[in-house]
């Protein structure tokens, strides 16, 4: 049975009644789960898992077969023991937003110089992208630290939804990495927009509107190559 993905529909949810539908070892897989298990960059969810008079830690999530597995620090539950799944929110929305602001830097990129995406990462404090650009000079980095600024303070709503394959695929520059990372079994692409700025396949979490990023702060960068340069950023709350 495949796991519904409660976080792809809606991002912020942060519990979930599941029942356990397979168990090997320490994981446990649900018919549902909250937890985001990782990926294109972005950090798996941490959280809890309670049924009955216990409660388990989630210490590793990994998505195989479209089966979330859960990885907790006790003895699991029996296939078909009903339990409650709770990420840690303020972990998650900070990764939302980081995610997001991600997608602002990769738009404004990609409208101001027309580069791609070679490599990115989050962390809890900080996030880093990797862009084909060969400059990156003090007022470059100025300017789009400007400008991704501007684009928080724009307010741009932001809109998940999916397309056919097919359909996706005619939509010019979805893709922005400098190879093409989507599976080639996916039917269903999952688009996440920020309206008049940026559209990327993408199956991770994000707020639902630019101004919930806070602000973006351009802390450090680096060449990583005569064409493949590094900036890292981190949020400004507000």
């Amino acid at each position: 049975m495949n796991t519904k993905l409660l976080y792809h529909t809606n991002s912020f949810t942060y519990e979930c009644t599941a029942r356990v539908v397979a168990v090997e070892g320490d994981e446990i897989a649900l018919d549902a789960t909250v937890f985001y298990p990782g990926g294109g960059g972005q950090m798996a969810d941490r959280g809890t898992i309670s049924w009955e008079n216990w409660q388990a830690n989630v210490h590793a999530l990994h998505k195989r077969d479209d089966v979330v597995w859960h990885t907790i620090d006790c003895p699991p539950p029996a296939v078909g023991t009903e339990v409650v799944g709770t990420i840690d929110w303020d972990f998650r929305y900070r990764m939302m937003r980081t995610h997001t602001a991600l997608h602002i830097l990769c738009g404004v990129i990609w409208k101001e110089f027309g580069v791609q995406v070679t490599g990115n990462q989050m962390y809890p404090d900080r996030a880093r992208m990797d862009f084909t650009m060969e400059n990156l000079d003090k007022e470059r980095i100025a300017y789009i630290e400007q400008k991704i600024n501007e684009a928080v303070e724009a307010d741009y709503p932001i809109k998940v939804y999916t397309l056919p394959r097919e359909k996706a695929f005619e939509i010019p520059d979805l893709i922005r990495t400098k190879i093409n990372l989507l599976p080639p079994h996916i039917e269903e692409v999952r688009i996440v927009e920020i309206v008049g700025l940026d559209l990327q396949a993408d199956g991770g979490t994000h707020v639902n509107h630019t101004r919930e990023v806070g602000g973006i702060k351009i802390t450090r960068t680096e060449n990583k190559g005569r064409i493949n340069k590094r900036l890292e950023i981190m949020l400004v709350d507000k």
